[in-house]
């Protein structure tokens, strides 16, 4: 039997399906504070590095890159050791929060509207790839790392 890919999720480990009391609602509690802080942190962003109109929206493609290039870490190192809050809170929420992918649409329409269409097609690519390109980097350099430190006994 190979290994579920998210280990919070395998049904067959009864400890797994039994849920915490007070989780119905501490879930959703978390991710919604994490939620929070992270469409702050993006709101952060859009404050100190702002878009002109009709120009490439750098910072929203770095919002999502750096996003996805942290939930890349997360995810493997979440996979390692998975407390309870953690996860939902970053992951879901603070993560969740953090990236902007509707913003992305937006910033699309309105490159078009602007009269900018090669520039909203750079954009269209841009991000996605990005996104891809950053995730994948977290994930191997976090994997990496933790192969090391499992090489050289660290706990």
């Amino acid at each position: 039997m190979t290994e579920p890919v998210d280990p919070t999720v395998d049904l067959a480990d009864a400890r797994r399906r039994r849920r915490p009391r007070g989780a119905r609602y501490g879930v959703p509690a978390v991710i919604a504070a994490g939620g929070a802080i992270g469409a702050g942190a993006r709101y952060g962003a859009a404050l100190l590095w702002p878009t002109a109109t009709g120009s490439f929206p750098w910072t929203t493609l770095g919002v999502n890159a750096s996003g996805c290039l942290l939930i890349g870490i997360l995810m493997v190192t979440m996979t390692e050791a998975t407390p309870v809050w953690v996860r939902p809170f970053f992951g879901t929420g603070v993560l969740g929060g953090y990236t902007t992918f509707s913003t992305y649409c937006v910033d699309i329409e309105h490159l078009v509207a602007q009269g900018r269409p090669a520039l909203a097609l750079v954009y269209l690519a841009a991000t996605p790839v990005a996104a891809l390109a950053a995730v994948t980097a977290g994930a191997l350099a976090t994997r990496r790392l933790l192969a090391m430190k499992r090489t050289r006994g660290t706990p």
